[in-house]
């Protein structure tokens, strides 16, 4: 059977260009964009899956693995294109939730079509689901995959996110297919908005067709009763780190300073970088330019305005025509207002490097963004993240997601040709003190909310519903609101039954996406420590949680650390432990020859019989051999846990383990909470102060030290989730 992976993401383009060498050689490179680069490292450090289509006609080929990325091309072939994404996607639903700026077409071969490829893809991401597993289906060009892939795997949890605009009803009413849309969308379990506004117009849409809605839910018919599928806001953002190390860089500095050069070293540079698409109002951005120009207001060689316009669906009609008319109005202003070397508009038909953009957003006195209709807008951001200078000014139009949370930018109904031109002219003149006051918020939104926090919000809140977090509901909503005030804080989690849900080869287990995101997210706060701590190998446990630098690892049950050397007092296992723990292994061994389904697990300083999934007869039978062998030799303990018998050489426990580690991060009482399943957790939890705040979570069923209980791993990463966000509200007030 072929491989499969617990996050798996859908979306029309695959996250790769095709590229072909002088000689003829064909290669793949990762594409440059927000969604990219968001999602790449969650999905790699997932083993995770991108589904999506190549952008060019003709049979899926094979073989795209980028970077470890595992990549699943779907095939669309000229009619496809034609009827699917030319047609249905960007004629009728591109249109349509844009304000209806250009009128849609509504042709039915366009609409089956466009079922047709949606179901493809659905096929496509049921191959590659692993049980259990995560999807997370990206945009509009595939608004019928979540219930198609619901009725093919149910037992997916499966999330949507719309990066465009969402219409009010009485505009999505226009479409003959409305309810069918609405209802593929309603597969989902969560539906993800760049705006509160496109979700409420969904929940709207949704009573308007007979559905009951609550509390920003809608609730939805099925087999098993009623499902609820949440509703909700995530504004996308940009790589803000990124973005601003780039532009730091002295090749993108010293190019900013040859583009101005080039201009003719001209007083005030304006900016607009867009798709060349009619809902980015470059033609009402072009208006008021041209008569500030006509009203002396600009003037050459002292202003420039420079105009990126990249090529967009060019096979396209409307874009054909956008084409023509802001050519004709770029010649006319820079025939009335133009100099011999100096023209007033500066016009780049053409696709650029992110070096060169970077290096214009530096160059860029005014950078105006003046959509008629936008989801997001990230050219917005993008130029914030870039003046590291804290120079420029943003010119933003109202009518898109990024003016919600850029609310120092100089606002603008871009309609209103007058008050746009007004806003240029004050973000001109606006003193360099406040220019630089306005820039330095709109940096601190942007790089607060980047785009690594989007996409861990949303896959975070994919998981939360299966846990309460009503105020005041269950008593370990108030120990962990508690907690994650305090300054200092310790999360530990054991991982097999605890992150990952147990499985009967341990090899096989992989840590739930949405837990390790949330987990990655803790560890990048302030004051925020996360360790992982197992009985297994650190080798092993790096393949069942892969885990960035900024989370520690202590396998082995305390016997191995990865945590910079702070909880080991010894660099780890001597030449004498490792060889007794290679005689407890064969010993191990030998018992287990003949026992079907176990298996032998080999550790630095213990070895481990496995008998989940072995009858219980035999189970007892390996028992009874293994305490009159191998666990009754001098210096040898027994460690019990589910269907599991450890024999190891060394004193190390998980309580001695995070003891230690607490002491030399000097957490104090009521600063640590560690979540376990096993009984091998409970020295763990004995060494917590409960009493004091610390939080002792136990996993599943059984006796316990610990007071609280979660259900499973899908609690586990519910949980974690809410927790990431009381944390970042409790640090970022602090700060």
């Amino acid at each position: 059977m072929a491989q499969t992976h617990s996050l798996v993401v859908v979306a029309n383009r695959l996250p790769v260009d095709r590229h072909v060498d002088p000689d003829g050689t064909e290669s793949w490179r990762t594409s440059p964009g927000g969604l990219v680069a968001a999602l790449e490292p969650v999905l790699r450090r997932h083993q995770g899956c991108w589904i999506g289509w190549t952008g060019a006609p003709g049979p899926a080929p094979e073989g795209l693995d980028e970077h470890d990325l595992h990549l699943v091309a779907v095939e669309l072939g000229e009619s496809d294109i034609e009827d699917y994404y030319e047609g249905m996607s960007n004629g009728t639903l591109w249109p349509l939730y844009h304000d209806v700026i250009a009128p849609p077409a509504f042709h039915r071969r366009w609409w089956e079509a466009y079922a047709a490829v949606n179901r493809r893809f659905a096929r496509a991401a049921a191959a590659q689901a692993a049980p259990g597993g995560t999807v997370w289906i990206q945009d509009y060009q595939l608004q019928l995959v979540p219930k198609m892939l619901r009725e093919i795997r149910p037992d997916l949890k499966i999330g949507f996110f719309n990066h465009i605009p969402f219409p009010p009803y009485e505009i999505f009413a226009q479409l003959p297919w409305r309810r069918q849309l609405l209802e593929g969308l309603l597969g989902a379990d969560l539906l993800g908005f760049q705006r509160s506004a496109d979700a409420n117009n969904v929940l709207r849409a949704c009573r308007r067709l007979g559905f009951a809605t609550r509390r920003g839910l809608a609730l939805v018919p099925d087999a098993a009763g009623v499902r609820e599928v949440r509703c909700a806001a995530f504004p996308i953002s940009v790589d803000a780190a990124a973005l601003d190390r780039l532009a730091r860089t002295d090749a993108v500095m010293a190019r900013a300073k040859e583009i101005r050069y080039e201009l003719g070293d001209p007083d005030l540079v304006l900016l607009g970088v867009d798709r060349l698409d009619y809902t980015k109002g470059i033609l009402h951005r072009l208006k008021a330019i041209e008569e500030l120009f006509d009203e002396g207001r600009l003037s050459t060689p002292q202003a420039a305005f420079v105009q990126v316009a990249t090529p967009s669906r060019e096979r396209v009609g409307t874009y054909q025509e956008i084409r023509q008319e802001v050519e004709v109005i770029v010649g006319r202003i820079n025939g009335l207002h133009g100099e011999i070397g100096h023209p007033a508009v500066h016009y780049l038909h053409q696709s650029f490097p992110r070096e060169e953009l970077a290096a214009l957003y530096l160059v860029a006195d005014v950078m105006l963004v003046t959509a008629l209709r936008d989801g997001m807008n990230l050219v917005a951001k993008e130029y914030v993240a870039s003046r590291h200078d804290e120079g420029g000014a943003l010119v933003l139009s109202e009518f898109t997601g990024a003016a919600i949370q850029l609310t120092q930018a100089h606002l603008i109904n871009p309609h209103d040709i007058d008050g746009t031109k007004q806003a240029i002219v004050h973000a001109v003149h606006t003193p360099a003190r406040e220019a630089a006051r306005r820039m330095r918020a709109l940096r601190r939104q942007v790089f607060t909310h980047d785009v690594s926090r989007w996409a861990a919000d949303f896959l975070a809140a994919l998981g939360r519903p299966r846990w309460d977090v009503t105020p005041g509901s269950d008593p370990l909503h108030a120990a962990l609101v508690d907690l994650a005030a305090r300054e200092s804080v310790l999360i530990a989690c054991d991982v097999d039954g605890v992150l990952a849900p147990l499985v009967d080869h341990p090899d096989q287990a992989r840590a739930l996406p949405i837990a390790m995101v949330a987990l990655e997210r803790l560890a990048g706060l302030p004051g925020t420590s996360v360790v992982l701590v197992s009985g297994r190998a650190l080798a092993s446990l790096r393949q069942v949680a892969p885990v960035g630098e900024d989370i520690m690892l202590i396998g082995g049950h305390g016997a191995e650390s990865a945590t910079g050397d702070l909880m080991l007092d010894r660099a780890g296992p001597d030449d004498d432990e490792v060889a007794r723990a290679a005689d407890l292994a064969e010993a191990l061994t030998a018992i287990s020859t003949g026992i079907i389904g176990s298996k032998i697990e080999r550790k630095p300083t213990s070895a481990t019989l496995h008998t989940r999934g072995v009858p219980s007869s035999e189970a007892a039978r390996a028992e009874r051999e293994v305490l009159a062998g191998p666990a009754a030799w001098p210096g040898v303990r027994l460690l019990r846990g589910k269907d599991v018998l450890e024999l190891s050489v060394s004193s190390a426990t998980k309580g001695t383990a995070l003891r230690r580690l607490r002491e030399r991060l000097a957490v104090p009482p009521g600063g640590v909470v560690y979540l376990g399943d096993d009984v091998t957790d409970e020295a763990a939890f004995a060494v917590l102060d409960q009493a004091a705040g610390d939080v002792a979570i136990k996993v599943g069923e059984g006796t316990s030290l610990a007071a609280h209980r979660l259900s499973g791993p899908e609690a586990v990463a519910d949980l974690l989730g809410w927790v990431a966000g009381l944390r970042i509200g409790a640090t970022s007030r602090s700060s």
